[in-house]
């Protein structure tokens, strides 16, 4: 049996959705009497944070690669990073260790194109949503993202900081959640929503908001995962 090593904590909201997820998927392909092996290596968001506040981006990355270097000292036969905005260093953490990790972009690019969507919009946090980690890949694909305006911006990077890392889920901030997703909707002709944010779900919980459709990317890459498990 293959065993897969998740780097957790980035937040911890969504690393026990991920758990949870990993294993409903697993006994939906696997059976109801099976269950998958897991190691997690939870590591601390704020730490990771303050190095992305300071563009300290080689010291989140070895931050990272320690942290899946345990999980291939564990045993790990592959691993992934259980969070959109550290993969902005994604490359950079695969080249210091040798543990195969799964991308959660190359996933959700997959996904994307398999949907025949051309034009999504992206919500993260700013890091995620101001980098060029998606556009890079998702362009490769003829995916064309958009983000949301800079006012937008910076009150979805201000909500997911200070609320939906604290599992906070506050009616107020689903509804001006909605009010960014019709706006981009009605003006920038989007066709989808990728929450390109593990703890986006945490409030915006539907498969739609505000008429459209919402791309999970945790559900993505647990469904990535767990095929590999299966392989």
């Amino acid at each position: 049996m293959k065993t897969l090593g998740v780097v957790g904590g980035l937040g911890p909201e969504s690393t026990i959705e991920y758990y949870r997820l990993l294993i409903s998927s697993y006994q939906k392909r696997a059976g109801d009497k099976a269950l998958p092996s897991i190691l997690i290596k939870s590591v601390d968001v704020y730490r990771g944070l303050a190095f992305l506040e300071a563009d300290q981006l080689d010291q989140l990355a070895d931050y990272l690669a320690e942290a899946v270097s345990k999980l291939a000292d564990g045993g790990a036969d592959f691993g992934i990073i259980s969070a959109n905005t550290p993969h902005l260093v994604f490359d950079q953490v695969q080249a210091r260790t040798s543990l195969p990790l799964i991308s959660i972009v190359e996933a959700a690019s997959a996904e994307v194109r398999a949907k025949g969507i051309a034009r999504i919009g992206l919500l993260g946090t700013r890091f995620t949503m101001q980098a060029k980690f998606y556009p890079d890949v998702f362009s490769r694909n003829g995916i064309a993202l958009v983000n949301p305006k800079p006012d937008e911006v910076a009150y979805i990077h201000d909500k997911y900081v200070n609320e939906l890392l604290k599992g906070l889920a506050l009616s107020d901030t689903r509804v001006g959640l909605e009010r960014i997703i019709a706006r981009m909707k009605s003006e920038d002709q989007i066709e989808a929503i990728l929450l390109a944010g593990t703890e986006l779900p945490v409030i915006l919980k539907e498969d739609t908001a505000a008429g459209v459709l919402l791309l999970d990317t945790t559900k993505i890459h647990v469904e990535a995962a767990v095929a590999q498990l299966l392989e």
